[in-house]
């Protein structure tokens, strides 16, 4: 688990093709290292990895195909940047919200403008996810905890502190950036205990108004 609270920006400096998946290698600049080991998860631009190996001035990680196909690693090259964040221990501050390092799908930046000393933006998230996105809730963007400040359909918008575009990738997003979204784990938890015994169905369509109404949680 994280926090969604970046605490550096890392490097992609190796990318080795591996039967269908990928080994990377991340040079992890001012990320203290001294408490990591072998097997510990690192957020990599929202992403959960594991360390396979430290060889001093960053980690190895895999990269399963499963993975590959949900997140933004697909498109990622030598020398791009990545946000970075060691698991949480039960003495780490809880600045932002609880974090999986599962990443739900890839978002897209739609614009960029200033917002007084801060920098505004609206982005756009996959149409299966745009129920799990709420105004003022929390959603994590490349492993950055960040606070919905205006929800219209599918598409969302952000504020951004001039700390958080200094420490963090998001000082490098343009319209048309890809980014990997990972939505608030209380919205999953809570449509999935809504279905109450349908969840134990198979093939399930999921929380639909026609089944809240059935079940008198609506009114049509």
């Amino acid at each position: 688990m994280f926090t969604g609270i970046v605490e550096a920006v890392g490097e992609i400096v190796a990318l080795q093709p591996k039967d269908g998946d990928l080994r990377l290698r991340v040079k992890t600049g001012k990320l203290d290292l001294s408490d990591v080991k072998l097997g510990d998860s690192i957020a990599t631009n929202g992403v959960c990895l594991t360390v396979v190996d430290l060889p001093g001035d960053g980690y190895w990680a895999d990269v399963s195909a499963e993975t590959l196909a949900v997140a933004t690693l697909q498109d990622w090259k030598l020398g791009d940047k990545v946000n970075l964040e060691k698991a949480l221990t039960p003495q780490t501050r809880l600045g932002g919200h609880m974090v999986s390092g599962h990443v739900d799908g890839i978002g897209e930046v739609v614009w960029r403008k200033p917002a007084a000393r801060a920098e505004q933006f609206r982005l756009r998230a996959p149409a299966e996810l745009a129920k799990y996105i709420a105004h003022k809730g929390s959603i994590t963007i490349d492993g950055t905890s960040l606070t919905v400040n205006a929800v219209d359909g599918a598409e969302f918008e952000l504020t951004i502190v001039p700390h958080t575009i200094a420490e963090t990738v998001i000082g490098g997003y343009q319209a048309g950036t890809k980014v990997n979204l990972e939505v608030d784990l209380i919205a999953r938890y809570l449509e999935r205990l809504l279905l109450g015994d349908a969840a134990a169905e198979p093939k399930s369509d999921g929380l639909t108004m026609e089944f809240l109404a059935q079940h008198g949680f609506y009114k049509a």
